[in-house]
């Protein structure tokens, strides 16, 4: 594979890049390297986001899981009924509402997202290495503003 060095300079025009045009660049590369990781562990990278999500909110339904998870609803329920034969997770009925599943991380499920948070702090360390922790801090504010910002209406 051929190195392409990122700089913000267009070699052809002398223009500044978009932010946006780098900021699709690295959203490629992250995934590219995410996708090998999370081969690696026998999943997709939408899986290990939908296994990552259900640890921070344990008890969410498929629905709310799939908004959060950037899928359809139908590719969540392949999901799920995946990771529930898998035995990653477990369906209970929600205490208000008997006719709605809420999605658990089983120990099985803890372990492998263990072992995927692993793989995906070297991805994430590698995009890092050339920064300071006060650099990845602005990074992450920077970052942090812009969702904010594209989420107001």
């Amino acid at each position: 594979m051929i190195e392409q060095s990122v700089t913000l300079e267009e070699s052809e025009t002398g223009t500044t890049a978009r932010v946006t045009y780098l900021v699709k660049r690295l959203e490629s590369a992250v995934r590219r390297d995410l996708d090998a990781a999370m081969q690696e562990q026998g999943l997709t990278t939408p899986q290990y986001a939908a296994l990552s999500i259900l640890r921070r909110h344990p008890g969410i339904s498929s629905a709310q899981l799939a908004r959060r998870a950037f899928v359809t609803a139908q590719s969540m329920q392949v999901m799920v009924a995946a990771f529930v034969r898998s035995g990653y997770i477990e369906r209970l009925p929600s205490k208000d509402n008997q006719r709605v599943l809420c999605n658990h991380l089983t120990d099985a499920g803890h372990t492998l997202l263990t072992l995927c948070e692993q793989s995906a702090d070297k991805v994430e360390m590698k995009m890092l290495d050339s920064m300071d922790e006060a650099t990845i801090e602005t990074l992450r504010a920077v970052l942090a503003d812009c969702v904010q910002n594209l989420s107001r209406p």
